[in-house]
């Protein structure tokens, strides 16, 4: 599903890995036409793991959903010559193009001098172009010494700084097409995934942390910096989270566990006032001691209803497949998702947009598609190629339509001729 808000826009778009085709997704869900570019065949990211048994990568397939495919033997010039011309082809606003490929031939300079307004936002590991990816900036960031409760750095498994990235990306392409349309100006956006980590180091205060008052912060193992909240374990032997970090989050939470008296006389003991998030932070173990004791005498299912009913911010530990099967905010019951039956993948549940705009439709959710499947219909439509050029550029591998660009198909009709 997609919004209009970007009607019109056209993005070419050369990527691999998280950051650059998330962005791509982000600005097709606004509406924005994205027409992605890979090799024939694949590049790099298009058989990553994980796989269904046509071999398709949900890794791609969820991260290109909504785009138009076109496969082009990037190694040639004249498969060059031809992402160049889409990248630059008329239109008010066409010509965008959003990589982290970072081939010379796709570089601003050059585009520019077929188009004088063409955007292009490229997206690097580091601001001098050298190479990282969301692990290897995250490592620099100090968070995997907080992270975990020893003395080695624990890595996330999420790659945050690729979806910050990506959203500032997908938001920096959006403000440039705006200002286009204001002063006809073309743009050259550069972004650093490591500049993006390390500038949210700096807005959440933690960079200055470190200079200004000299601090590390410890490894608080599953513990919330800063105010109150941890997971605990009910009797039964189910986990969950619960957060005290507001005063009122706090208040809700020891009223529902019956705890009043109990944490007043501790606060006491310990001459700290618990009404302030610091000194529950510093409490925080002696705290989660007496939220230990009255888990562990209560079911999870008793601890559910009761925490409902009061309110009290909290979360269970789910596995994935548990979250699909048991959470109503995935599914049928919240308009984020559709379900959709991706070509080599079946139906499943995909998300869309998770912004809400009630009063405004949005377009149906489309499925990733198939490599190469929009070859033909971007050459016609977008560069206004002729069915004999089209067939002639075919003809000599220069691009490809799905039954020869996409493994995947190649392989499904090869076995369903050999059945047969």
């Amino acid at each position: 599903m997609s919004y209009p808000f970007l009607r019109g826009v056209r993005v070419i778009e050369s990527s691999a890995f998280i950051a650059a085709p998330l962005a791509g997704l982000t600005l097709s869900e606004f509406g924005a036409e994205v027409i992605r570019v890979d090799l024939i065949g694949g590049g790099i990211d298009y058989g990553r793991m994980p796989l269904v048994p046509s071999g398709r990568s949900l890794y791609w397939t969820g991260l290109n959903k909504g785009k138009k495919s076109v496969a082009v033997d990037l190694r040639s010039p004249h498969g060059r010559e031809i992402v160049q011309r889409l990248a630059t082809a008329p239109g008010a606003d066409g010509g965008v193009l959003l990589t982290n490929i970072g081939v010379p031939w796709l570089d601003h300079a050059t585009l520019a001098a077929r188009r004088a307004d063409v955007i292009t936002c490229t997206i690097e590991g580091n601001f001098d172009g050298s190479t990282a990816v969301d692990y290897t900036v995250n490592c620099a960031t100090g968070y995997p010494y907080v992270t975990g409760a020893g003395d080695a750095p624990v890595n996330s498994v999420f790659p945050a700084w690729d979806a910050c990235c990506a959203y500032q990306a997908a938001m920096a392409v959006a403000c440039a097409v705006l200002a286009r349309r204001q002063t006809g100006a073309g743009a050259q956006l550069r972004l650093a995934l490591s500049d993006v980590a390390f500038s949210m180091l700096s807005h959440l205060g933690v960079m200055t942390e470190a200079e200004v008052l000299g601090a590390e912060r410890d490894a608080i193992g599953n513990h919330i910096y800063g105010a109150f909240g941890r997971d605990f374990v009910t009797r039964d032997g189910r986990r969950l989270m619960v957060a005290g970090v507001s005063a009122g989050q706090w208040r809700t939470l020891v009223d529902a566990c019956g705890l009043t008296d109990e944490l007043a006389a501790l606060q006491a003991s310990l001459h700290k006032d618990f009404a302030i998030e610091a000194d529950r932070f510093d409490a925080r173990d002696a705290i989660a001691a007496v939220f230990e004791r009255w888990f562990a005498v209560h079911g999870y299912d008793e601890v559910a209803a009761l925490f409902d009913a009061r309110r009290v911010c909290w979360g269970p530990y789910r596995s994935v497949r548990e979250l699909l099967a048991h959470d109503p905010r995935v599914g049928a019951g919240n308009p984020l998702y559709e379900r959709i039956d991706t070509p080599g993948v079946g139906g499943h549940w995909a998300a869309g947009t998770p912004v809400r705009t009630p009063d405004l439709p949005r377009a149906p959710l489309q499925p990733a598609a198939l490599l190469g499947q929009h070859t033909d219909e971007v050459l016609a439509q977008v560069l206004g190629l002729d069915a004999a050029e089209r067939a002639r550029l075919f003809a000599a591998g220069v691009v490809a339509g799905p039954d020869d660009a996409d493994p995947t198909v190649r392989e499904a009709r090869s076995a369903a001729r050999s059945s047969s």
